[in-house]
């Protein structure tokens, strides 16, 4: 006969909303991985983040069968050494059993080609590494409102986070990149 939670003392399970967020960080620069944790912990982010050094070394963790682990969420660096992160991206989006892990990809690049590459291999996001440490611990933040639907204690306003938003997120230019344009419903008068 099984004892009842109430009791034995036991917690129930903590729903998806309450547990920390399981995040993969793919980076091989020992200082950018330092940044990222130390930006994830500034944003009060509540996760446990395990680290790949590179895109193999993520893909056999991902694939291995037991332990099974699967993350929340993939942060990974556009440019890895061997396997690039647009060939990481491709093969985690082409495997029917991980595809539907989110993927933000995290790089110092804001080079339109490489923002509509990473779209155009299904990431879920692309965010621009801003230099300056406060705004990258700030992108961190919105990282948990995006995928945990949570609002954070304090949100930057003002014209200025608009401005980083279109810089750093680049979404708007990639898509009008990607889709044709539309004809103009609009009359000329005359």
């Amino acid at each position: 006969m099984k004892a009842s939670p109430a009791r034995t003392g036991a917690t129930p399970a903590k729903s998806a909303r309450d547990r920390p967020v399981e995040v993969l960080l793919i980076d091989d620069t020992p200082s950018e991985v330092d940044r990222t944790i130390r930006a994830l912990r500034k944003a009060r982010l509540r996760c446990r983040v395990r680290v790949a050094e590179t895109g193999d070394e993520a893909l056999e963790l991902l694939r291995r069968k037991r332990p099974r682990w699967q993350p929340d969420l993939i942060l990974l660096d556009w440019y890895l050494p061997k396997k690039e992160g647009r060939e990481v991206l491709e093969e985690i989006k082409s495997d029917p059993t991980l595809r539907r892990i989110p993927i933000v990809i995290l790089s110092v690049s804001d080079h339109p080609q490489d923002i509509c590459a990473a779209y155009d291999g299904h990431a879920n996001s692309f965010v621009t590494k801003p230099a300056d440490f406060e705004q990258f611990a700030r992108a961190m933040k919105f990282l948990e409102v995006f995928w945990k639907g949570r609002r954070p204690r304090t949100a930057p306003t003002g014209p200025s986070a608009h401005a980083r938003t279109k810089r750093n997120g680049r979404e708007i230019g990639c898509e009008a990149q990607n889709q044709p344009r539309r004809p103009s419903t609009r009359r000329k008068s005359g």
